[in-house]
């Protein structure tokens, strides 16, 4: 064993079952900052639970700069060294402000169609965001999403995926996985054994497919079969009932699944962990304390976001000292873990240099070329207007802050030009009697499937805009940053004469990009 690690036997029982726990809290400093009080621990329950000997952390919430003081704070506290976990699936920037944030994965198979650099885009992702996380103290990425999104109503995986099918997302999440193992960082496949054909979120609800053996092993499974050969880490359940391998248990909670199917069929040897436990596909069906032991039973290594954590310690305990669960079982899962920490021990944060590791000229120039090379567009340029309406229509615009201020490009480049600025989301009602003025309007719909979102659809407010503007032909110019299918679904309905831009990205480097193409004659 490591310098860093104790000897497995030298730890009791609940020790080592605390390992396998993974708490969620916010990489802001302060507490009054928390975001999600009901489910990020506070400052003082975090230190309870670290020095009660949790495994790991994962964050949400604060800048790169914060996160690496919180990184650093966190490992002071704990005995054994933590996983420091976080979903930066478009880089750190998507998360944590400062860092580079990518356009969604689905962005790199579009300019998979047409160049030969695709792969070569997924690498040098996985190696910025890498190195990126190492330099503020993350060293395990939840990341790449390996789900084969073949269902464009899904409503929580969408451009999250990288691609529409297994050819296509199997070399460009291993090509991902690739650039990251270059650093002393984790990865993890997720939603295992597949979250693209759903329709339902499974933050909300579990879904429920239907799908046979012979179908999940030519579509969903490949991926996970190509990223477990490619080394991955960790692989991440997903909260789904899969009907022909387990009618009684989501995947999360099966050993139908996480053993006999990822263990023993695939052959994977690396940490399986939940999806967060929290999530209501799980905690609206299964108690807060039975959910954690159900997944230990099921071939769960790491019990992510369980609901109530020292409670999971406690419920496992009582599992293995009443011969429900073998110790035998939790040694093997510690074991795994200490395999994955001995892989990243010793990672020192710098905090000099942290502004030099994070957003570097060349992963900018790496981020605008997959932007650019991604970007579908038609009807352009723009013609010139003496003046006009910049109506942008966003799902909520209380959670548009990362994307969307006062400096955003989207305002202010159409403002720099003579367009009067409207801003509107779901809550906004449209009145059908509504007058446009006459006015050229340009169209900004930010719109993409999210978690919680519970849709991948248009809201009704910026479906109700498209259909007024069309009518009264006051729709000049369109730009959709975010899905893809929401532009399909568009474009047939409006002249092909109008200016189009569509983005897969929704940061400002985005917008900037878009807009400067749609005006290019400006």
């Amino acid at each position: 064993m490591t310098a860093f690690l104790p000897d497995i036997d030298t730890l009791t029982l609940e020790q080592l079952v605390a390992q396998m726990v993974v708490v969620r809290t916010c990489g802001y400093l302060f507490d009054n900052q928390i975001a999600y009080p009901e489910w990020e621990a506070n400052t003082a329950t975090m230190q309870y639970l670290v020095e009660l000997g949790i495994g790991g952390v994962i964050f949400l919430g604060g800048s790169a700069a914060e996160l690496a003081l919180r990184s650093q704070q966190m490992q002071s506290w704990a005995k054994i060294p933590l996983l420091i976990a976080a979903d930066i699936e478009e880089g750190v920037g998507q998360r944590f402000p400062g860092g580079t944030w990518f356009p969604p994965p689905m962005a790199i198979s579009q300019i998979a169609r047409n160049h030969p650099q695709a792969e070569q885009y997924a690498e040098q992702m996985g190696a910025i965001t890498a190195a990126e996380a190492i330099a503020i103290g993350i060293n395990w990425i939840l990341a790449p999403v390996v789900d084969v999104n073949n269902n464009p109503d899904n409503p929580v995986i969408n451009i999250r995926a990288f691609g529409e099918t297994p050819s296509v997302v199997s070399p460009l999440a291993n090509a991902f996985i690739k650039g990251a193992k270059a650093y002393p960082v984790l990865t993890a496949a997720k939603h295992f054994p597949g979250h693209g054909d759903t329709t339902t979120d499974s933050h909300v609800d579990l879904p429920i497919i239907a799908h046979s053996s012979s179908r999940l092993a030519e579509i969903e499974l490949v991926p996970f079969t190509s990223a477990i050969a490619s080394g991955v880490d960790a692989v991440m359940s997903a909260h789904l009932l899969i009907e022909g391998w387990d009618s009684q248990y989501p995947a999360t909670l099966s050993k139908r699944i996480l053993t006999e199917q990822l263990r023993d069929r695939l052959g994977f040897t690396g940490l399986i962990v939940t999806d967060a436990l929290m999530m209501e596909a799980i905690s609206k069906r299964y108690g807060a304390n039975e959910s954690p032991v159900l997944a230990v039973e099921a071939g769960a290594d790491i019990l992510l976001m369980p609901s109530d954590p020292e409670g999971a310690i406690n419920a496992v305990c009582e599992a293995v000292k009443s011969g429900r669960i073998s110790a035998q079982r939790i040694g093997e899962s510690v074991e795994r873990i200490w395999h994955a920490k001995s892989r990243v021990e010793g990672v020192k944060i710098d905090p000099s240099k942290i502004a030099l590791e994070l957003s570097k000229p060349e992963s900018l120039k790496t981020v605008e070329y997959i932007l650019q090379q991604s970007q579908i567009v038609s009807g352009i340029p723009l013609s010139q207007t003496s003046n006009g309406r910049n109506l942008i229509v966003v799902d909520n615009l209380l959670g548009s802050g990362k994307f969307l201020t006062e400096q955003s490009p989207a305002i202010v480049l159409p403002k720099s030009l003579g367009y009067t600025t409207w801003l509107c989301d779901r809550h906004t009602p449209f009145d059908p009697n509504l007058e446009t003025d006459n006015l050229p309007t340009l169209l900004q719909l930010f719109i993409r499937g999210n978690p919680f979102r519970g849709s991948s659809e248009l809201t009704q407010i910026g479906m109700d805009w498209f259909k007024k503007l069309s009518s009264s032909n006051n729709l000049q110019a369109l730009v959709i940053y975010g899905s893809p299918y929401i532009l399909e679904k568009l474009t047939p309905a409006m002249d092909s004469e109008i200016p189009c831009v569509f983005s897969y990205g929704q940061m400002p480097q985005a917008q900037t990009i878009a807009l400067q193409v749609l005006f290019s004659n400006k």
